[in-house]
């Protein structure tokens, strides 16, 4: 099992490609890529990691966790790869890691694509917060998981998809990292503000927003592309908070397009 800086990645593409990190949301586990890894494989290296405290990663973690450690993950992944520079792809929780990588060391950042992401605390997402970390507490990793596709899809995506979701949640129980991981987790993510800063942001950023996304509002997406000078913005009317899942084909175009730079930038 590949393993560096105490976190489990795995790689796609030619070793020889630009090399792009995929970084996950809240659940961090690096197969929440799968739809979307093929397409990338064919213009990158794709390197996909399991963040810390959860998947194959190490599972232990500081009595307090924020954001700025992810992007310590990201760094020391880098290091243990012998990656100067790289592109990276980051979803809600990754994407923020993504903001404070760019803060913390712009120089080892190429492109930045946050998917549903956010720099500051917003009212809706932390009521959302706070409801599954209350399903967690009160009902167990059972009653929050199931509950989970409604946050993260569209309701007919879920209808269409129920079976497909109640067969994968034997898998995601037994993966569950546990309710402390999740609680130092979800902290982190409701601590992280970073909207004074913005415009330090070198990196060329893309800023995907999804017009029905269900836990984090648009507007917050609108919010960081209008404050990083570099930015591109995407606002795709259909896909939920995990667009990337339920349309992936034309996210994976859009997002390879504006990678490979044939989409005007």
């Amino acid at each position: 099992m590949p393993e560096a800086a105490g976190l489990y990645y795995e790689e796609h593409g030619a070793s020889t490609a630009p090399p792009v990190i995929l970084s996950s949301g809240l659940g961090g586990s690096a197969g929440y890529w799968a739809p979307n890894i093929a397409a990338l494989a064919e213009h990158f290296r794709v390197i996909a990691y399991d963040h810390r405290g959860t998947g194959r990663s190490d599972r232990a973690l500081p009595p307090i966790v924020s954001v700025e450690d992810f992007a310590d993950d990201i760094l020391g992944l880098m290091d243990a790869l012998a990656i100067d520079r790289t592109h990276l792809v980051g979803h809600a929780a990754g994407g923020v890691a993504g903001l404070a990588l760019a803060l913390k060391a712009p120089e080892r950042l190429d492109r930045l694509v946050v998917v549903n992401g956010w720099a500051g605390p917003d009212p809706h997402f932390l009521r959302c917060f706070e409801v599954r970390l209350a399903l967690l507490r009160l009902a167990g990793p059972q009653a929050y998981l199931r509950a989970q596709p409604i946050f993260l899809y569209p309701p007919n995506w879920v209808s269409e998809h129920s079976d497909e979701l109640d067969a994968e949640l034997p898998h995601h129980l037994e993966s569950f990292p546990g309710a402390d991981t999740m609680e130092k987790r979800i902290k982190a993510l409701a601590a992280f503000d970073v909207a004074d800063r913005l415009g330090e942001i070198v990196a060329r950023t893309l800023v995907i927003a999804s017009q029905d996304d269900m836990l984090v509002p648009p507007r917050a997406g609108e919010r960081l592309a209008a404050a990083i000078a570099k930015s591109g913005f995407g606002r795709p009317a259909y896909g939920g908070h995990a667009v990337n899942v339920t349309d992936a084909d034309n996210f994976n175009g859009f997002l390879v397009d504006w990678m490979t730079g044939v989409m005007p930038q």
